[in-house]
């Protein structure tokens, strides 16, 4: 079963970026479709970015042409570069792995934080 474990949050301001890395364990990385959703307080969890096996991807709307969604098969990674980030975009972060051969296989991290204040 795959696990996946997130890294990369903070605290930046208002403009800046961050990288945020999930790498996953336990599986065939090739064949999961991964995405990034985000929880801010008293908000439910919303998609971010999405990537299928094939590198196939898909983003928010609120999040077009400042995020991008990237995958490393070789190490087992997926990537969210965040550019232009705005104070709304603050909220935890978690990575979700859905195996491709078997949707009912999926796992979540435990999430980082990412907060954009001045």
């Amino acid at each position: 079963q795959v696990q996946v474990v997130e890294s990369g949050g903070g605290l930046v301001q208002p403009g800046g970026s961050l990288r945020l890395s999930c790498a996953a364990s336990g599986g065939i990385f090739s064949i999961y479709h991964m995405g990034w959703y985000r929880q801010a307080p008293g908000k439910q969890r919303e998609l971010v970015a999405v990537i299928n096996s094939g590198g196939s991807t898909n983003y928010a709307d609120s999040v077009k042409g400042r995020f991008t969604i990237s995958r490393d098969n070789a190490k087992n990674t997926v990537y969210l570069q965040m550019n232009s980030l705005k104070p709304e975009d603050t909220a935890v972060y978690y990575c979700n792995a859905i195996d491709g051969k078997d949707s009912s296989l999926s796992a979540w991290g435990q999430g980082t934080q990412v907060t954009v204040s001045s």
